[in-house]
């Protein structure tokens, strides 16, 4: 896959596994930060996105207003430690049954499954600790397409 040109719905469909997804106030900073301290490599490198390649893991960092409609922005300090903003992605756990489960193991329904235009259906859950986990699918895979 072409990191450069991959289109977003195709980027996000092919993501598996367990993904980090950070929130960040100047994404070429945390880039050339990333690149100079841990020598990940940036990819579509641009003031709202990158993907990070260290090794053969992945993350991604949104700047804060890609999640200008998202709950999660909300918990963002103004200043200070980013610790909220950070996601947990579990790309192959069912958004649906995980909401279902998630109250009463503890949890907190902060975003209901939705199907999102980079192609998944997501929920966003918070543990009792504050971290965001974000149980997603391919829109394809339940919707059978």
């Amino acid at each position: 896959m072409d990191f450069e040109t991959v289109r977003p719905e195709v980027f996000g469909a092919s993501l598996r596994g367990m993904g980090l997804n950070l929130l960040v106030r100047d994404v070429a900073r945390e880039v050339a930060f990333l690149e100079t301290v841990f020598g990940m490599t940036g990819h579509r490198v641009s003031g709202d996105f990158a993907i990070m390649a260290y090794g053969d893991q992945l993350m991604q960092l949104h700047v804060d207003a890609t999640y200008g409609s998202h709950p999660a922005l909300g918990l963002l300090p103004e200043s200070g430690p980013r610790g909220a903003g950070a996601q947990i992605h579990l790309f192959d756990s069912d958004p649906d049954e995980a909401a279902d489960k998630a109250e009463a193991a503890g949890g907190h329904v902060l975003q209901p499954p939705t199907d999102k235009p980079h192609g998944l259906r997501e929920t966003t859950i918070l543990c009792e600790n504050g971290y965001a986990w974000v149980a997603s699918r391919p829109l394809e895979d339940i919707s059978g397409g």
